[in-house]
Protein backbone atom coordinates (compact mmCIF):
# COMPACT_ATOMS: atom_id res chain seq x y z
CA UNK A 1 0.00 0.00 0.00
CA UNK A 2 1.80 3.24 -1.15
CA UNK A 3 0.15 5.91 1.56
CA UNK A 4 0.79 8.70 -0.95
CA UNK A 5 -1.66 9.22 -4.25
CA UNK A 6 -2.96 11.95 -6.01
CA UNK A 7 -6.25 10.64 -4.78
CA UNK A 8 -5.49 11.58 -1.45
CA UNK A 9 -5.16 15.26 -3.13
CA UNK A 10 -8.75 16.82 -1.68
CA UNK A 11 -9.36 19.16 0.22
CA UNK A 12 -10.28 18.25 4.15
CA UNK A 13 -13.45 19.58 5.64
CA UNK A 14 -12.78 22.69 7.91
CA UNK A 15 -12.71 22.79 10.43
CA UNK A 16 -10.95 19.35 10.45
CA UNK A 17 -12.64 17.56 14.00
CA UNK A 18 -9.42 16.14 15.72
CA UNK A 19 -9.30 13.44 18.44
CA UNK A 20 -6.25 13.76 20.44
CA UNK A 21 -5.35 10.96 21.91
CA UNK A 22 -1.86 10.91 24.65
CA UNK A 23 -2.85 14.57 24.93
CA UNK A 24 -1.26 15.21 27.87
CA UNK A 25 2.08 13.90 26.28
CA UNK A 26 4.71 15.51 24.59
CA UNK A 27 3.24 15.39 21.48
CA UNK A 28 -0.35 15.57 22.73
CA UNK A 29 0.29 19.58 24.03
CA UNK A 30 2.42 20.44 20.99
CA UNK A 31 -0.66 19.09 18.88
CA UNK A 32 -2.94 21.24 21.52
CA UNK A 33 -0.55 24.43 20.66
CA UNK A 34 -1.17 23.88 16.36
CA UNK A 35 -5.19 23.56 17.48
CA UNK A 36 -4.63 26.83 19.33
CA UNK A 37 -2.97 28.80 16.82
CA UNK A 38 -5.33 27.38 14.08
CA UNK A 39 -8.77 27.84 15.61
CA UNK A 40 -10.18 29.02 12.33
CA UNK A 41 -8.84 25.62 10.85
CA UNK A 42 -9.20 22.64 13.31
CA UNK A 43 -11.79 21.82 16.21
CA UNK A 44 -10.82 19.74 19.03
CA UNK A 45 -13.55 17.28 19.24
CA UNK A 46 -12.35 14.54 21.51
CA UNK A 47 -9.17 14.02 24.30
CA UNK A 48 -7.75 10.93 25.42
CA UNK A 49 -4.94 10.68 28.31
CA UNK A 50 -4.05 7.89 30.60
CA UNK A 51 -3.50 8.86 34.09
CA UNK A 52 -3.12 12.31 34.12
CA UNK A 53 -6.96 13.68 34.52
CA UNK A 54 -5.81 16.81 36.22
CA UNK A 55 -4.19 18.04 33.05
CA UNK A 56 -6.90 16.41 31.30
CA UNK A 57 -9.59 18.50 32.69
CA UNK A 58 -7.39 21.64 32.17
CA UNK A 59 -7.34 21.17 28.23
CA UNK A 60 -11.29 20.23 28.06
CA UNK A 61 -11.63 23.58 30.11
CA UNK A 62 -9.82 25.43 27.58
CA UNK A 63 -10.91 23.57 23.96
CA UNK A 64 -14.06 22.69 25.31
CA UNK A 65 -14.06 18.64 23.35
CA UNK A 66 -17.22 17.16 23.59
CA UNK A 67 -15.90 14.13 24.76
CA UNK A 68 -12.95 12.49 26.71
CA UNK A 69 -11.50 9.70 27.64
CA UNK A 70 -9.47 7.98 30.66
CA UNK A 71 -7.32 4.90 29.00
CA UNK A 72 -6.54 4.09 32.45
CA UNK A 73 -9.29 2.50 34.65
CA UNK A 74 -7.79 3.01 37.58
CA UNK A 75 -8.08 6.94 37.27
CA UNK A 76 -11.82 7.13 35.83
CA UNK A 77 -13.42 7.99 39.09
CA UNK A 78 -10.34 10.84 39.68
CA UNK A 79 -11.48 13.65 41.79
CA UNK A 80 -10.69 15.82 38.84
CA UNK A 81 -12.56 14.84 36.63
CA UNK A 82 -15.40 16.23 39.01
CA UNK A 83 -14.74 19.99 36.65
CA UNK A 84 -15.46 18.36 33.40
CA UNK A 85 -16.98 21.17 31.46
CA UNK A 86 -21.21 20.76 31.33
CA UNK A 87 -21.65 18.27 28.63
CA UNK A 88 -18.27 16.64 28.51
CA UNK A 89 -18.58 13.07 27.69
CA UNK A 90 -16.50 11.10 29.53
CA UNK A 91 -15.42 7.98 28.82
CA UNK A 92 -12.79 4.99 30.10
CA UNK A 93 -10.45 2.04 29.59
CA UNK A 94 -9.64 0.52 26.05
CA UNK A 95 -12.91 0.64 24.61
CA UNK A 96 -13.99 3.84 25.77
CA UNK A 97 -10.66 5.26 23.35
CA UNK A 98 -11.66 2.78 20.68
CA UNK A 99 -15.29 4.48 21.29
CA UNK A 100 -13.52 7.91 20.91
CA UNK A 101 -11.67 6.74 17.53
CA UNK A 102 -14.70 5.82 15.83
CA UNK A 103 -17.36 8.58 16.60
CA UNK A 104 -19.32 10.21 13.66
CA UNK A 105 -18.05 13.63 14.70
CA UNK A 106 -14.21 12.98 14.35
CA UNK A 107 -12.44 13.61 11.28
CA UNK A 108 -9.13 12.41 12.04
CA UNK A 109 -7.38 10.60 15.20
CA UNK A 110 -4.22 11.71 16.18
CA UNK A 111 -2.38 8.87 17.70
CA UNK A 112 0.17 9.91 20.16
CA UNK A 113 0.18 7.09 23.22
CA UNK A 114 3.33 5.85 23.77
CA UNK A 115 3.94 1.93 23.08
CA UNK A 116 1.99 -1.54 21.55
CA UNK A 117 -0.91 0.42 23.29
CA UNK A 118 -1.06 2.68 19.75
CA UNK A 119 -1.86 -0.46 17.91
CA UNK A 120 -5.47 -0.64 19.09
CA UNK A 121 -5.76 2.85 18.77
CA UNK A 122 -4.82 3.09 15.25
CA UNK A 123 -6.47 -0.54 13.84
CA UNK A 124 -9.71 0.96 15.14
CA UNK A 125 -9.14 4.46 13.55
CA UNK A 126 -8.53 3.19 10.40
CA UNK A 127 -11.21 0.49 10.49
CA UNK A 128 -13.62 3.77 10.84
CA UNK A 129 -11.83 5.53 7.94
CA UNK A 130 -10.63 8.13 9.95
CA UNK A 131 -7.19 10.09 8.75
CA UNK A 132 -4.70 8.92 11.24
CA UNK A 133 -2.07 11.05 11.80
CA UNK A 134 0.39 8.51 13.11
CA UNK A 135 2.90 9.72 15.83
CA UNK A 136 3.30 6.53 17.27
CA UNK A 137 5.57 4.58 15.47
CA UNK A 138 4.92 1.13 17.88
CA UNK A 139 1.62 0.67 15.88
CA UNK A 140 3.71 -0.02 12.57
CA UNK A 141 6.67 -1.81 14.19
CA UNK A 142 4.24 -4.23 15.61
CA UNK A 143 1.60 -4.34 13.34
CA UNK A 144 2.40 -2.55 10.07
CA UNK A 145 1.77 -6.03 7.80
CA UNK A 146 -2.02 -5.35 9.55
CA UNK A 147 -2.70 -2.00 9.38
CA UNK A 148 -0.90 -0.59 6.07
CA UNK A 149 -3.56 -3.03 3.64
CA UNK A 150 -6.16 -0.87 6.07
CA UNK A 151 -4.75 2.93 5.26
CA UNK A 152 -6.46 4.07 2.30
CA UNK A 153 -4.51 6.95 0.31
CA UNK A 154 -4.17 9.90 2.11
CA UNK A 155 -5.85 8.37 5.49
CA UNK A 156 -2.50 7.49 6.77
CA UNK A 157 -0.23 10.69 7.51
CA UNK A 158 2.84 10.30 9.45
CA UNK A 159 3.74 13.07 12.15
CA UNK A 160 7.27 11.69 13.04
CA UNK A 161 9.82 14.22 12.19
CA UNK A 162 11.39 12.30 9.87
CA UNK A 163 8.70 10.13 7.86
CA UNK A 164 6.76 13.47 8.12
CA UNK A 165 9.69 15.15 5.86
CA UNK A 166 10.07 11.70 3.72
CA UNK A 167 6.45 11.92 3.10
CA UNK A 168 6.88 15.75 1.91
CA UNK A 169 9.59 14.35 0.02
CA UNK A 170 8.22 12.34 -2.03
CA UNK A 171 4.83 14.69 -2.94
CA UNK A 172 4.40 14.54 -6.88
CA UNK A 173 7.46 11.70 -6.57
CA UNK A 174 7.07 8.39 -8.70
CA UNK A 175 7.80 6.26 -6.05
CA UNK A 176 9.24 3.57 -8.22
CA UNK A 177 12.23 5.73 -9.01
CA UNK A 178 13.16 5.80 -5.33
CA UNK A 179 16.53 4.42 -4.58
CA UNK A 180 16.62 4.94 -1.10
CA UNK A 181 15.97 6.67 1.70
CA UNK A 182 18.52 8.61 4.01
CA UNK A 183 16.57 8.33 7.89
CA UNK A 184 18.61 11.30 9.87
CA UNK A 185 18.98 11.28 13.35
CA UNK A 186 20.68 13.58 16.07
CA UNK A 187 22.70 10.62 17.22
CA UNK A 188 21.64 11.16 20.65
CA UNK A 189 23.73 12.43 23.95
CA UNK A 190 26.14 9.94 23.46
CA UNK A 191 27.32 9.60 19.75
CA UNK A 192 30.94 9.06 19.47
CA UNK A 193 31.34 6.99 22.92
CA UNK A 194 32.57 3.22 22.97
CA UNK A 195 30.93 0.11 24.66
CA UNK A 196 33.17 0.67 28.28
CA UNK A 197 31.31 4.96 28.21
CA UNK A 198 28.05 3.61 27.89
CA UNK A 199 28.06 0.90 30.53
CA UNK A 200 28.59 3.97 33.03
CA UNK A 201 25.54 5.78 31.49
CA UNK A 202 23.06 6.82 34.25
CA UNK A 203 19.25 7.25 33.49
CA UNK A 204 19.70 10.96 34.37
CA UNK A 205 22.09 11.42 31.83
CA UNK A 206 20.40 9.23 29.20
CA UNK A 207 16.79 11.73 29.62
CA UNK A 208 18.98 14.89 28.52
CA UNK A 209 18.22 14.63 24.69
CA UNK A 210 20.40 17.55 22.61
CA UNK A 211 18.22 18.50 20.38
CA UNK A 212 14.21 17.28 21.14
CA UNK A 213 11.95 17.29 23.83
CA UNK A 214 9.91 14.11 24.00
CA UNK A 215 8.71 11.77 26.84
CA UNK A 216 11.06 9.50 28.84
CA UNK A 217 10.44 6.72 26.96
CA UNK A 218 11.43 7.69 23.67
CA UNK A 219 14.52 9.69 25.24
CA UNK A 220 15.69 6.87 26.35
CA UNK A 221 15.10 5.03 23.06
CA UNK A 222 17.10 8.20 21.32
CA UNK A 223 20.13 7.34 23.55
CA UNK A 224 20.55 3.68 22.75
CA UNK A 225 19.44 4.27 19.15
CA UNK A 226 16.45 2.07 19.60
CA UNK A 227 14.15 4.56 18.29
CA UNK A 228 16.07 4.73 14.89
CA UNK A 229 15.51 0.98 14.68
CA UNK A 230 12.21 1.64 15.02
CA UNK A 231 11.82 4.46 12.26
CA UNK A 232 13.62 2.15 10.08
CA UNK A 233 11.04 -0.67 10.33
CA UNK A 234 8.24 2.46 10.29
CA UNK A 235 9.41 3.53 6.93
CA UNK A 236 9.79 0.08 5.92
CA UNK A 237 5.70 0.31 6.36
CA UNK A 238 5.12 3.02 5.02
CA UNK A 239 6.84 3.68 2.18
CA UNK A 240 6.90 0.18 1.35
CA UNK A 241 10.97 0.41 0.97
CA UNK A 242 13.27 -2.56 1.52
CA UNK A 243 15.08 -1.84 5.28
CA UNK A 244 18.30 -2.58 3.49
CA UNK A 245 17.53 0.62 1.26
CA UNK A 246 17.08 3.12 4.34
CA UNK A 247 20.39 4.33 5.41
CA UNK A 248 20.58 5.71 8.83
CA UNK A 249 22.28 8.77 8.87
CA UNK A 250 23.69 10.89 11.70
CA UNK A 251 23.48 14.78 11.80
CA UNK A 252 23.74 16.24 14.90
CA UNK A 253 22.68 19.46 14.00
CA UNK A 254 18.77 18.48 13.87
CA UNK A 255 17.83 20.38 10.84
CA UNK A 256 18.21 18.41 7.80
CA UNK A 257 14.57 16.14 9.13
CA UNK A 258 15.63 13.10 6.60
CA UNK A 259 16.43 12.92 2.25
CA UNK A 260 15.56 10.30 -0.40
CA UNK A 261 17.32 9.78 -3.25
CA UNK A 262 16.43 8.61 -6.73
CA UNK A 263 17.50 6.39 -9.66
CA UNK A 264 18.99 9.21 -10.70
CA UNK A 265 21.35 10.50 -7.93
CA UNK A 266 19.29 13.68 -7.35
CA UNK A 267 18.37 13.78 -3.42
CA UNK A 268 15.91 15.93 -2.32
CA UNK A 269 15.63 16.72 1.60
CA UNK A 270 13.19 18.37 4.17
CA UNK A 271 14.84 21.20 6.19
CA UNK A 272 13.17 23.41 9.26
CA UNK A 273 13.28 24.10 12.66
CA UNK A 274 13.74 20.97 15.62
CA UNK A 275 9.94 21.58 16.20
CA UNK A 276 7.84 18.82 16.49
CA UNK A 277 4.82 21.19 15.93
CA UNK A 278 5.77 22.00 12.06
CA UNK A 279 5.42 17.57 11.70
CA UNK A 280 2.18 17.49 13.64
CA UNK A 281 0.40 20.82 11.77
CA UNK A 282 1.56 19.04 8.15
CA UNK A 283 -0.09 16.51 9.51
CA UNK A 284 -3.46 18.00 9.97
CA UNK A 285 -3.12 20.43 7.36
CA UNK A 286 -2.09 17.94 4.25
CA UNK A 287 -1.88 18.30 1.54
CA UNK A 288 -2.12 22.59 2.51
CA UNK A 289 0.20 23.97 4.46
CA UNK A 290 -0.53 26.85 7.52
CA UNK A 291 1.21 29.61 8.77
CA UNK A 292 4.46 28.31 11.01
CA UNK A 293 4.08 27.38 14.00
CA UNK A 294 7.44 28.28 15.38
CA UNK A 295 9.97 30.42 14.74
CA UNK A 296 11.93 29.61 11.21
CA UNK A 297 15.42 29.12 10.49
CA UNK A 298 18.02 32.24 9.11
CA UNK A 299 19.98 29.84 7.17
CA UNK A 300 22.30 32.80 7.15
CA UNK A 301 23.57 32.07 10.65
CA UNK A 302 22.71 28.31 10.43
CA UNK A 303 26.05 27.27 10.63
CA UNK A 304 27.57 23.97 9.42
CA UNK A 305 25.39 21.03 8.79
CA UNK A 306 27.82 17.60 9.31
CA UNK A 307 27.03 13.97 8.47
CA UNK A 308 27.86 10.91 10.21
CA UNK A 309 27.40 6.90 9.94
CA UNK A 310 25.81 4.77 13.67
CA UNK A 311 28.20 2.60 14.94
CA UNK A 312 25.99 -0.20 15.65
CA UNK A 313 28.34 -2.49 17.24
CA UNK A 314 28.32 -0.48 19.83
CA UNK A 315 24.91 0.95 19.60
CA UNK A 316 23.59 -2.84 19.76
CA UNK A 317 20.03 -1.62 19.73
CA UNK A 318 19.97 -0.25 16.44
CA UNK A 319 21.80 -3.59 14.84
CA UNK A 320 19.37 -5.78 16.67
CA UNK A 321 16.05 -3.04 15.52
CA UNK A 322 17.51 -3.82 11.85
CA UNK A 323 17.72 -7.69 12.40
CA UNK A 324 14.29 -7.54 13.45
CA UNK A 325 12.96 -5.70 10.84
CA UNK A 326 14.57 -8.17 8.10
CA UNK A 327 13.14 -10.65 9.59
CA UNK A 328 9.73 -9.01 10.18
CA UNK A 329 6.57 -11.13 10.90
CA UNK A 330 6.29 -11.03 14.48
CA UNK A 331 9.54 -10.71 15.66
CA UNK A 332 9.47 -6.97 15.13
CA UNK A 333 6.61 -7.14 17.99
CA UNK A 334 8.38 -9.03 20.16
CA UNK A 335 11.14 -7.14 19.90
CA UNK A 336 9.36 -3.97 20.52
CA UNK A 337 7.66 -5.15 23.56
CA UNK A 338 11.28 -6.23 25.40
CA UNK A 339 12.44 -2.84 24.16
CA UNK A 340 9.89 -1.81 26.05
CA UNK A 341 10.43 -3.56 29.38
CA UNK A 342 14.35 -3.35 29.41
CA UNK A 343 14.10 0.94 28.56
CA UNK A 344 11.48 0.92 32.01
CA UNK A 345 14.03 -1.25 33.83
CA UNK A 346 16.72 0.99 33.06
CA UNK A 347 15.16 4.17 33.78
CA UNK A 348 13.83 2.42 37.05
CA UNK A 349 17.68 1.28 38.10
CA UNK A 350 16.97 -2.22 37.80
CA UNK A 351 19.67 -2.81 34.61
CA UNK A 352 22.02 -0.49 33.13
CA UNK A 353 21.92 0.91 29.89
CA UNK A 354 23.85 -1.14 27.75
CA UNK A 355 21.76 -4.00 29.12
CA UNK A 356 18.62 -2.59 27.38
CA UNK A 357 20.05 -4.25 24.33
CA UNK A 358 21.00 -7.62 26.29
CA UNK A 359 17.83 -7.96 26.74
CA UNK A 360 16.10 -7.65 23.33
CA UNK A 361 18.82 -9.69 21.99
CA UNK A 362 17.81 -12.46 24.35
CA UNK A 363 14.19 -12.20 23.51
CA UNK A 364 15.01 -11.93 19.82
CA UNK A 365 16.80 -15.23 19.97
CA UNK A 366 14.10 -17.36 21.58
CA UNK A 367 11.27 -15.78 19.64
CA UNK A 368 9.51 -18.02 16.80
CA UNK A 369 8.87 -15.96 14.15
CA UNK A 370 5.59 -15.83 12.55
CA UNK A 371 3.45 -14.51 9.98
CA UNK A 372 0.98 -11.06 11.45
CA UNK A 373 -2.26 -12.38 10.78
CA UNK A 374 -4.87 -10.73 13.58
CA UNK A 375 -4.00 -8.26 16.83
CA UNK A 376 -4.72 -11.31 19.24
CA UNK A 377 -1.76 -13.00 17.67
CA UNK A 378 -0.09 -9.12 18.16
CA UNK A 379 -1.22 -9.23 21.80
CA UNK A 380 -0.06 -12.71 22.42
CA UNK A 381 3.29 -11.98 21.18
CA UNK A 382 3.72 -9.39 23.25
CA UNK A 383 2.51 -10.30 26.15
CA UNK A 384 4.93 -13.25 25.66
CA UNK A 385 8.31 -11.12 24.58
CA UNK A 386 7.32 -9.16 27.99
CA UNK A 387 6.96 -11.84 30.18
CA UNK A 388 10.78 -13.72 28.57
CA UNK A 389 12.10 -9.88 29.26
CA UNK A 390 11.04 -9.73 32.96
CA UNK A 391 12.64 -13.09 32.97
CA UNK A 392 16.00 -12.24 31.48
CA UNK A 393 16.10 -8.45 33.58
CA UNK A 394 15.25 -10.87 36.87
CA UNK A 395 18.80 -12.54 36.28
CA UNK A 396 20.84 -9.66 35.16
CA UNK A 397 19.87 -7.78 38.52
CA UNK A 398 20.30 -10.85 40.69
Amino acid sequence: MNIIDDRALVRRKKPLRVAILGSTGSIGTQALDVCAQHSDKVQVVALAAATRTAELVDQACKFHPRVVAVADKAHAQDGALDNLPSGCELLSGPDGVTELCQRDDVDCVLVSVVGEAGIYAAYAALAAHKIVALANKESLVAGGDLLMPMAAPGKLIPVDSEHSAIFQCLQGANSKELARIWLTCSGGPFYGWDAQKLAEVTAQRALAHPTWSMGPKITIDSATLMNKGLEVIEAHHLFDVPVDDIQVLIHPQSKVHSMVEFCDGSTIAQLGPSDMRIAIQYAFSYPDRWEAPCPDVDWRDAGSLTFGSPDTSVFRCLALALEAGRAGGTLPCAMNAANEVANGAFRNGVIGFTDIASVVESVIDTTQVEPVVSLEQISQVDSAARQQARKVIGGLSC
